[in-house]
């Protein structure tokens, strides 16, 4: 069994490029429509507040969600490790003793 290696990337620029576009221009498209939004200032700074705490939890969230898969990938990899180890060292020719 192989497993993945955490060096490598799974995306390629294409969809990373995608990504970094799609959200620029949804920040900025948010950004524009509460700016001309006819609505009072309190109102437009309470929803750029709210805004920016959402984009900074989706980034935690993220963050979060990648260094729970990272952890588990770790523990695959001590848990294979363990195992060709007890597969390398078994001998099944050898006497019991």
């Amino acid at each position: 069994m192989t497993t993945p290696n955490p060096n490598q990337s799974k995306n390629t620029t294409a969809f990373f490029v995608q990504a970094g576009l799609a959200f620029g221009i949804s920040l900025f498209a948010l950004g524009l429509a509460m700016l001309f939004l006819p609505v009072d200032p309190w109102v437009r700074a309470f929803l750029a507040m709210t805004s920016l705490f959402l984009v900074s939890s989706t980034f935690t969230l993220a963050k979060c969600v990648r260094d729970a898969q990272e952890t588990q990938y770790v523990v695959t990899r001590l848990d294979q490790a363990r195992v060709d180890r007890i597969l390398a060292e078994h001998d099944p020719f050898r006497a019991a003793g």
